[in-house]
C-alpha cells in the first residue's frame, strides 16, 4: 500500500521499511507541509471530535422527572380523588361533609382552609382537629386545657374576646357582633376581657359647642366613654358561666388619660341588667374598673337571690363600707362560696357588716379582703364571727392594719374553729406578744394547714414553732387524705 512520505510524495509500502528509521529521526526536524488549496493529492489531518457521556449529566439519563412529591404513573386521577379535590375547591359555595365516608370526610377536613367564613364551618364541622388549626395559626399560646379540653371551644370565645375587646363605639360595625353571637352562642362558657376600649374623641369645635351648650364638663367626659354594652351581649349567651371583665385600655402608650379607664353609670347599668338575666352565670369578676359603692350596690341589687353564682372578685376597686354593707347582704342571699375583695376602702363598719353576715352564713369557704383598713375593730369582728361559723376554710387579712387585740381574739378561733385550714396575717403589726398568744392558740389546733405570718413582727422563735406545728399537720392531712383515697378499693371484692 502506498504511503506518504515525509515530502508529500508517495512511495511504494517496501519503501517505508528502509526509511522508517531514517524518516522517525528526522520528523522532529521536519516541518509539515500546509495543504496548498484543491490538492486533492494532499490527506487533511483527522479531526478531534469529543464524545459526549451520557452518564455525566443525571438528568439525561432519566426518562421522566417527578418534580411533585405526589407525582404517580397513573396519568389521570381516580374519579374518587377528582370529586374530593372539586369538594374542598368549592367548599364555601357547596359544604358537602355529612354525606362522605368517614376516610373521605377526614381528607376533606385535612384540607380545607381554616380561612373560611363562620357561617358555613360554625355548625357543620364538629371535628376537633380542624379547630385545633384554626386556632393554632391564630395564636401563638394555645392551652386547650383552659377550655375544657375543647378546641372548639377555645376558637369560638377567643374570636368573640378579640371582637369586643377592639370594638370602638360609633366606629366599629355593630353587625360584626350581632353577626357572631349566632355562631357563638353554643360554645361560650367563659368570656375574659381584659379591655373596653372608648368611643374616638370628637371634633375640637364640636367639642367646645357641646360643653358651651352643656352645664358640667364631668357629664360631658362621661357621656363621652361609655363603652360597648356587655349587658346586652351575656344574655344572648346561654352557656355563659364565668364573666372576667377589666374595663381599661392596655398599650395605650403616650394618649394615656384617666379617663380610659373609667366605668361609666351606663356601662354599670347595662352590666346590671344582664346580670339579673343570665342566669347560668356561676363566676362574676370584675377588677381594675373604678367600682365604687354606688356601682357596687348597682350590681350587687342585680345578682341577690342568684340560683348559681358561686364566685364574685371586685378586686382592685373603689368599694368602701357601703359597697360591703351591700355584699354582706348578699352573702346570705346567694349560694356563693369564694369572695375576693381584696384592694378596695373597706373600712371597720364595712369589715363589721361582712363579719355580721358570716355568723349567718353557711356557703362561704373562702373570704379575701387582703389591702384594706378594717384594723383591729374589723379583725375583732371577723374573729368574733368565725367562733361561730363552720363553713369557711380560708380567710385573708393581710395589709389590715391589725395588731395584737386581733392576734389575741384568732388565738381562741386557732383552738376553737376545726373548718379553718388557711390564714393570712402576713404585712400586719402583730408584734411579739400577738405571736406569742397565736403560737399558744397553734398548740392544740390539728387542722391549720398554711398560715402566713411573713412581716407580721411575731418574731423569728414563735414563727419557727408554727411552722413545726403546720409541718405536722400538714402530714395529718395528707395521710388523710391517702386514706380516704384507698377506701374504696378496700370495699371492692
Amino acid at each position: 500500500m502506498p504511503t506518504v512520505n515525509s515530502t508529500g510524495d508517495c512511495q511504494p509500502e517496501a519503501d517505508c521499511a528502509s526509511t522508517s528509521s531514517k524518516g522517525i529521526a528526522s520528523f522532529s526536524h521536519v516541518k509539515m507541509q500546509e495543504p496548498v488549496l484543491g490538492d486533492t493529492s494532499v490527506m487533511p489531518p483527522p479531526v478531534r471530535t469529543s464524545v459526549v457521556n451520557p452518564a455525566a449529566n443525571i438528568r439525561h439519563m432519566r426518562r421522566i422527572i417527578a418534580e411533585d412529591p405526589e407525582w404517580s404513573l397513573a396519568i389521570v386521577p381516580h374519579l374518587t380523588e377528582l370529586c374530593l379535590q372539586y369538594i374542598i375547591i368549592n367548599f364555601e359555595k357547596k359544604p358537602i361533609l355529612n354525606h362522605l365516608l368517614p376516610e373521605h370526610k377526614k381528607r376533606v377536613l385535612d384540607r380545607i382552609s381554616t380561612g373560611l367564613p363562620l357561617s358555613v364551618t360554625a355548625n357543620l364541622i364538629s371535628d376537633e382537629g380542624y379547630w385545633k388549626r384554626c386556632c393554632t395559626e391564630c395564636w401563638t399560646v394555645c392551652d386547650v386545657s383552659c377550655y375544657g379540653g375543647s378546641w372548639k371551644r377555645m376558637f369560638f370565645e377567643r374570636h368573640l374576646e378579640n371582637i369586643l375587646k377592639y370594638f370602638v363605639p360609633n366606629v366599629t360595625d355593630p353587625d360584626r357582633i350581632l353577626d357572631a353571637i349566632p355562631l357563638c352562642k353554643d360554645y361560650v362558657r367563659k368570656l375574659e376581657i381584659d379591655q373596653f376600649l372608648p368611643p374616638v374623641k370628637l371634633d375640637e369645635k364640636k367639642e367646645e359647642e357641646d360643653l358651651s351648650d352643656s352645664g358640667s364638663d364631668v357629664e360631658i367626659d362621661e357621656l363621652s366613654m361609655h363603652h360597648y354594652d356587655i349587658g346586652g351581649l351575656i344574655v344572648a349567651l346561654p352557656h355563659l358561666e364565668e364573666l372576667n371583665l377589666s374595663y381599661g385600655v392596655k398599650d395605650c402608650g403616650m394618649n394615656f388619660e384617666w379617663k380610659l379607664f373609667n366605668f361609666t353609670s351606663k356601662d354599670c347599668s347595662n352590666l346590671a341588667k344582664g346580670l339579673k338575666k343570665c342566669q347560668s352565670l356561676k363566676v362574676f369578676k370584675l377588677t381594675r374598673s373604678k367600682v365604687d359603692d354606688d356601682k357596687a350596690r348597682l350590681l350587687i341589687r342585680n345578682l341577690l337571690d342568684h340560683p348559681c353564682l358561686v364566685e364574685l372578685d371586685f378586686s382592685h376597686n373603689l368599694i368602701g363600707d357601703r359597697g360591703a354593707r351591700a355584699i354582706g347582704k348578699l352573702m346570705n342571699h346567694s349560694r356563693l362560696e369564694i369572695l375576693t375583695l381584696c384592694n378596695n376602702q373597706i373600712r371597720p363598719p364595712g369589715a363589721q357588716a361582712i363579719a355580721h353576715a358570716l355568723t349567718k352564713n353557711s356557703t362561704l369557704i373562702s373570704l379575701n379582703l387582703r389591702l384594706n383598713c378594717i384594723e383591729d375593730e374589723g379583725g375583732q369582728a371577723i374573729g368574733h364571727a368565725l367562733l361561730s361559723n363552720s363553713s369557711l376554710r380560708s380567710i385573708n387579712l393581710a395589709g389590715n392594719e391589725l395588731s395584737e387585740p386581733t392576734a389575741t381574739l384568732f388565738s381562741l378561733v386557732l383552738a376553737q374553729n376545726t373548718a379553718l385550714t388557711s390564714i393570712n396575717l402576713s404585712c400586719n403589726h402583730i408584734g411579739l406578744d400577738g405571736g406569742k398568744q397565736l403560737l399558744e392558740g397553734m398548740s392544740d389546733n390539728k387542722t391549720m394547714t398554711e398560715f402566713d405570718l411573713r412581716l407580721a413582727e411575731v418574731g423569728q422563735e414563735s414563727e419557727y414553732l408554727i411552722n413545726q406545728t403546720l409541718r405536722a399537720n400538714q402530714e395529718i392531712a395528707r395521710l388523710k387524705t391517702l386514706q380516704q383515697s384507698n377506701s374504696p378499693q378496700e370495699k371492692l371484692p
